[in-house]
């Protein structure tokens, strides 16, 4: 039988060329270091480390928790992507942690769930309580993973299950987290199995809950709005008119204002200017492409106007928000 608590953990962590770690997991001090494929530019990106699994199956489940490193900390308190899903299910708190440059709060009961690519930074590693589940792309079969939703980046990171969604969550988690260490009463490939099936369980549970999270959201919304805000998720890289998107959408102006103030409190041309600046900020982080083809990109020919655009906005020049994730 494996030692499970000392693989357990040893956690993982991501290396870096500059001599400090960064990496999550549950684990300590001495983890080793997995790899990662940011080099010296850009972002860094953190790969799932399979061999620090329990047996080496695709997927980590545990305690964050005061006393034990989970994760390294100072790496991951910078922005950083995964090439893999996390899952926090939070006790205590409440954390603030960014996902894809948006600031989320998540307290007792509350899940955050990361999804593979996506941009984050943990806060203080002190403040994180709770459970931490991570899973390797590839682990399910294809049926589980559309059947869960895990690639539905549409979905709110956020979610906020009811007193009964929180029951059947904790204990499809507790149960997940048995049959992980248990590895001394079935051969590696049943194991696998088990856990398979009992993390699909868990997974169908969450997706349930994001998806109703989802279309209360929406059912909040006005259709005018849901109508503005899907043109603008195609046209904004082109599109910064808020009269041109309400020509297109067959409304008076005064209209789109009032169903947009009521739906995000902000105005339309608040609105697209946000999502400009998000894809800026998304181009910044991803990608070595110059300011200025960055900002012909979002829509803006002109490297000045951009770059003007980008300081009013985030109070920031591209220049500097690039190097400090660098």
């Amino acid at each position: 039988m494996a030692d499970t608590n000392t693989q357990f953990e040893d956690g993982f962590k991501g290396g870096h060329e500059d001599g400090y770690e960064g990496g999550y997991g549950v684990g300590h001090e001495d983890g080793r270091e997995s790899g990662h494929d940011g080099g010296r530019t850009g972002i860094k990106t953190f790969p799932f480390p399979v061999d620090l699994s329990v047996l080496g199956v695709g997927m980590q489940v545990g305690p964050m928790e005061a006393g034990r490193s989970w994760h390294s900390g100072e790496q991951i308190e910078r922005v950083h992507r995964i090439d893999f899903h996390v899952v926090l299910f939070f006790r205590g708190g409440p954390v603030r942690h960014m996902i894809d440059f948006d600031e989320y709060e998540a307290g007792d009961g509350e899940i955050l769930w990361i999804r593979p690519g996506q941009v984050h930074r943990f806060s203080s590693a002190a403040d994180y309580r709770g459970t931490a589940l991570i899973m390797q792309p590839g682990f399910l079969p294809r049926a589980t993973v559309e059947a869960t939703g895990l690639y539905r980046y549409d979905l709110p990171p956020l979610l906020r299950p009811d007193r009964d969604q929180l029951t059947g969550l904790e204990n499809s988690l507790a149960q997940l987290e048995r049959e992980y260490v248990d590895t001394g009463t079935l051969p590696l490939s049943l194991h696998t199995a088990v856990l398979r099936h009992t993390l699909t369980a868990f997974l169908l549970r969450l997706a349930h809950l994001a998806a109703g999270a989802a279309d209360a959201a929406h059912a909040r919304a006005d259709s005018t709005f849901t109508r503005f805000r899907e043109a603008v998720e195609k046209g904004f890289v082109t599109n910064h008119s808020v009269s041109a998107y309400a020509d297109a959408l067959g409304y008076s102006r005064r209209t789109l204002v009032r169903a947009v103030r009521a739906a995000t409190g902000e105005t339309p041309k608040g609105f697209i200017d946000k999502r400009v600046v998000l894809e800026a900020k998304r181009l910044l982080a991803h990608t070595d492409m110059p300011i200025g083809r960055i900002g012909a990109v979002v829509g803006f020919p002109d490297a000045a106007n951009f770059s003007k655009f980008f300081t009013q906005h985030t109070g920031t020049t591209p220049v500097a928000f690039r190097a400090e994730l660098r």
